[in-house]
């Protein structure tokens, strides 16, 4: 035990657990944290080695006897059926099934969707019906044979603190200075904070905020592996984690059917996983979102207010040195396309996911911590019971460029700071100045990237700044995009002018190519050089004009030996072709696309192309944003373009190659079966005759 130890232990007597006792346990079941730990406090509440050692093999049993694995399901519930009841550690959730006119328990693992409960438990605790309770819960067995049910619950008791004193919580933080106190913090979520720079230390301070502010609104995208899901996944009971998939108005808000609210009423903190894969197919669910990020209010048909958070957390794939210095993209690349600029405007933090460090046993603590469940009581309560907006509004001085909205988000920045490390107190001037910095900061992350995607300059007052306690005025920057000109200074550009100069530029190249005398085509049988496969020529140092003809049933043709030997240097290749509408002419396209991104510098793809009154447009246009997503995610832009009136069939590079393939990029043989040679790898596949010519424009 160090000092900070020896000092937590008797003042916070029974409330705190020796995490790494939590590491040995954990790695070998997939409980929750808060669940873990409940046993572990009530079976090794001591600083005894020998007591520890026979309470570790308490919960052992406890977790061998009580615990049901995915994989045992089968054996628990004979268990049951031959003893009468047994108790179990699971979690349970509450259906109302409207054909049966009653509500049924399911149990996760135990694996049973059709088990009795009584009113009383699921009144008691609202989370049963929303998103389920982890519990000790004794299942029954049903000997009636009449009844349409084999098990039922006995008894039942959530995996929380029976009672929780504030006050108690108050007058022990009163023995802690900041530092002690957030390290306490730390090393209760399992973290040893002396591996820990200061400003790590505020970045996992950040990720508890939604946990104690109501209505925040919390962004974090970076890599992964970095626990970025954790907090709110398995750190408190209060808090649900949607993972992915499609996020609906009545799940989230309010379902008009039932007439009953959505998790934003029954969760402290809702957390969307891998944000970049949430669908959404309802337009409505993402006004309703806008008006609850605001102001925590909503209306379907009825007024509704919550206190729920909304915390958004995903992985960024690309570079943020090469986004921050790109005038395409921005720090919200991964959010879906319905996530607009009115709903990025509401987020009051982005937390720098890329500066958190990969999960690694190096930063585990094997100190003392508060028991997640206890820490999560007093979290719920201070999101519940106080407020310290009004008191953040009196203290502090924000400059001129600060807005509405970014004043609002970071004074709840700086509120929710205070409840988690100054629960009962004031922080002094200078850890005030520190919180009101930081809170800049994760704003103007959010103000910067809004900036690069608007066309004008309704978020260019990107430089928020505070006024310090000795009057004078600091702007806050971000350490990723400080010296970005990119971001800073974005560049506005007029959506329509620089299509119309480059369209008259290719208009005017084309005429003076026709004007020119043409050079008659060479035969295949008359080339200077005989014409091998093309899959032969690979890369040639110094790549020439050629003219040729493909015929019927040749092969060898790939798109990669084609246009491969021409792409040395480019950034930037052009395809005009009127037939990508059939799913085959798409499979095509997309396999060109992969060809182009054989050559490193590719950053951009442009398609021009057409469709008929036969084309499922609604089917085109979704497969094409998919490949656009994923292009994007390897830093590489696709631009589609229509234009209906369009025949020519043609590949431009930036580098001066044009290459003319008749047919376009439909010159293969349908295969008479997908399961035969050609089907995947086109140098095999057979093609249709069509002429090629390959020169320097």
């Amino acid at each position: 035990m160090d000092e900070l130890d020896q000092k937590v232990t008797p003042i916070f007597d029974g409330k705190v657990v020796r995490k790494d006792l939590l590491h040995r346990i954990k790695k070998g079941t997939n409980v929750p944290t808060f669940v873990l730990e409940f046993l572990l406090a009530r079976y090794c509440a001591s600083d005894e080695e020998a007591e520890i050692q026979a309470g570790l093999e308490a919960v052992l049993d406890t977790l061998n006897d009580n615990y049901v694995r995915p994989n045992e399901a089968n054996r628990a519930q004979s268990v049951v059926a031959t003893k009468g009841k047994h108790r179990f550690i699971d979690k349970v959730h509450v259906n109302y099934v409207e054909k049966d006119r009653r509500h049924w328990a399911a149990l996760e693992n135990f694996d049973s969707r059709r088990v009795a409960i009584a009113e009383k438990f699921y009144r008691d605790n609202d989370r049963l019906l929303q998103g389920g309770l982890w519990c000790e819960v004794t299942i029954a067995y049903n000997e009636i044979e009449e009844d349409d049910y084999a098990f039922y619950i006995e008894d039942l008791r959530p995996i929380q603190l029976s009672r929780f004193s504030f006050e108690q919580y108050c007058e022990g933080r009163e023995e802690f200075s900041r530092n002690d106190w957030m390290d306490v913090i730390l090393r209760s979520v399992g973290l040893e904070p002396t591996r820990l720079s200061q400003r790590l230390k505020m970045h996992f301070m950040a990720r508890l905020l939604p946990l104690v502010e109501p209505n925040f609104n919390f962004i974090e995208l970076g890599p992964r592996g970095t626990g970025k899901s954790y907090f709110f996944s398995e750190f408190s009971p209060y808090s649900t984690l949607i993972s992915g998939g499609q996020a609906t108005k009545a799940t989230l808000f309010y379902n008009n059917q039932r007439k009953k609210i959505g998790l934003v009423g029954f969760w402290d903190t809702v957390a969307f996983d891998e944000v970049g894969g949430i669908k959404v197919k309802d337009p409505d669910t993402i006004q309703i979102m806008k008006d609850f990020m605001a102001n925590g209010r909503f209306s379907r048909g009825v007024e509704v207010i919550a206190d729920a958070s909304m915390a958004f957390v995903g992985n960024l794939d690309l570079s943020v040195q090469q986004v921050v210095n790109s005038e395409v993209y921005d720090l919200f690349q991964p959010l879906p396309k319905e996530f607009d600029l009115a709903v990025m405007d509401r987020f009051a933090c982005y937390l720098p996911g890329w500066e958190m460090p990969k999960n690694s046993s190096d930063f585990l603590t094997n100190n003392y911590g508060f028991i997640t469940d206890y820490l999560a009581e007093a979290f719920h309560y201070q999101l519940k019971h106080t407020n310290r907006y009004e008191e953040v509004s009196k203290r502090i001085r924000l400059g001129k460029e600060v807005e509405g909205r970014d004043e609002k988000g970071i004074k709840k920045t700086v509120s929710g700071l205070l409840k988690i490390l100054h629960p009962s107190s004031s922080p002094s001037d200078d850890e005030f100045e520190e919180y009101v910095s930081y809170a800049v900061e994760c704003r103007r992350r959010v103000k910067e990237q809004m900036n690069k995607r608007k066309t004008d300059d309704e978020f260019a007052l990107i430089n928020l700044s505070y006024i310090s306690s000795d009057g004078q005025e600091k702007v806050v920057y971000c350490p990723e995009s400080q010296t970005a000109s990119a971001t800073q200074e974005p560049s506005r550009k007029n959506i329509h002018a620089g299509e119309f100069e480059e369209f008259k530029s290719e208009k005017n190249a084309r005429q003076a190519k026709a004007s020119e005398p043409t050079k008659p085509a060479l035969d295949k049988s008359e080339a200077e050089v005989p014409v091998v496969h093309a899959d032969a020529v690979v890369e040639p140092k110094e790549p020439q004009e050629q003219h040729f003809t493909i015929h019927y049933g040749d092969t060898g043709y790939s798109y990669e030996s084609l246009i491969g030997p021409y792409l040395l240097g480019a950034k930037k290749v052009e395809v005009e072709d009127p037939y990508i509408r059939a799913t085959h002419q798409v499979q095509n396209f997309v396999r060109f696309c992969e060809a182009v991104l054989k050559a490193p510098s590719v950053r951009k793809i442009v398609l021009t192309t057409s469709y008929d009154e036969e084309t499922d447009v609604k089917q085109l246009s979704e497969r094409l944003s998919e490949l656009k997503q994923s292009l994007i995610e390897i830093d590489v832009e696709l631009e589609v373009k229509v234009n209906d009136h369009m025949h020519d069939r043609e590949i431009r590079v930036d580098n001066g190659w044009v290459i003319k393939i008749g047919r376009g990029l439909d010159y293969y043989q349908k295969p008479d079966n997908w399961f035969a040679i050609g089907v995947n790898d086109l140098a095999l596949r057979k093609c249709l005759e069509t002429k090629i010519d390959i020169f320097k424009s």
